[in-house]
């Protein structure tokens, strides 16, 4: 990745005092930060539409299993990771190219007791920093909208697989009606989206050496998502807790064109699992 695309991707995901604003925000919603469930943070730390729903849908249709090494790619503030580790007790590293997620991440796993199956370093998608054949399964959620060589990024998420190995990926695709209207939570600007659409992507995976699985389009499964989601604010008002914490007051708009391009068509939702 470039470095001046570097710099606007972290530029944009990098909030300053993230840990104290998160805290704060479990404080006021009577949550105890010193004693935290992963479930506790389920609306701030699965930063991607649909949340812990999606995560464990895809995990379930990748057979993850407590032996399960899994490096999670653009795992974010480690919401997904601990969720996995939780639920099927594996362990799963997590890389990010922001290094200020990698150690909020770390700093909530620690709280969550989960420190012991979980960690997180900041390293760029298309060098990832591992020896081939280290690991069972590649996961990643809403995070190659960022990465504009899409065929370097799947053949190092392969390099990295054993043979066998699966990929899970759940993420935003180009919509049939585009272009996105911006801002967007991955991106204020164009300059920062590579969408791909299905097609496209199917022909990444394969020409990167995999086997497609599995593939579920979840594009009305998110449109019903957000449509409860906006029910939820008109009745009770925003959440203290919630992915607004990570951008401030640009994700109103970023929220609003998200739900608007899902519902146009102008992006859709899609979740992979690819064999090697």
């Amino acid at each position: 990745m470039s470095d001046e695309l570097t710099g606007r991707i972290q530029a944009h995901y990098t909030q300053p005092d993230l840990e104290a604003v998160i805290l704060g925000a479990l404080e006021r919603s009577g949550l105890d930060p010193d004693h935290l469930r992963p479930e506790d943070l389920a609306p701030i730390d699965e930063f991607h539409v649909r949340g812990r729903a999606a995560t464990l849908e895809l995990a379930r249709a990748a057979g993850l299993a407590a032996h399960t090494r899994v490096l999670d790619v653009g795992s974010g503030i480690g919401g997904p990771a601990r969720c996995l580790a939780q639920a099927f007790g594996c362990r799963v590293t997590g890389v990010d190219l922001t290094a200020e997620y990698c150690r909020v991440a770390t700093m909530l796993s620690l709280r969550t007791g989960l420190s012991d199956l979980v960690r997180f370093e900041q390293a760029d998608a298309l060098e990832l920093p591992f020896g081939d054949d280290s690991f069972d399964l590649v996961w990643t959620e809403h995070m190659a909208m960022n990465v504009r060589d899409k065929p370097a990024l799947y053949r190092e998420m392969r390099r990295v697989l054993r043979p066998g190995g699966k990929l899970a990926i759940y993420d935003v695709l180009a919509g049939p009606a585009g272009p996105a209207l911006f801002p967007v939570p991955w991106a204020s600007n164009p300059e920062s989206s590579f969408l791909v659409g299905a097609e496209e992507l199917r022909r990444l995976l394969e020409q990167a050496g995999f086997t497609i699985d599995h593939w579920t389009d979840s594009s009305q499964a998110g449109r019903d998502w957000f449509d409860a989601l906006a029910a939820g604010v008109r009745a009770n008002g925003p959440p203290a807790l919630g992915i607004h914490l990570l951008f401030g007051p640009e994700f109103r708009a970023m929220g609003q064109n998200q739900r608007r391009n899902l519902e146009e068509g102008r992006i859709a939702l899609a979740q992979v699992v690819a064999s090697q």
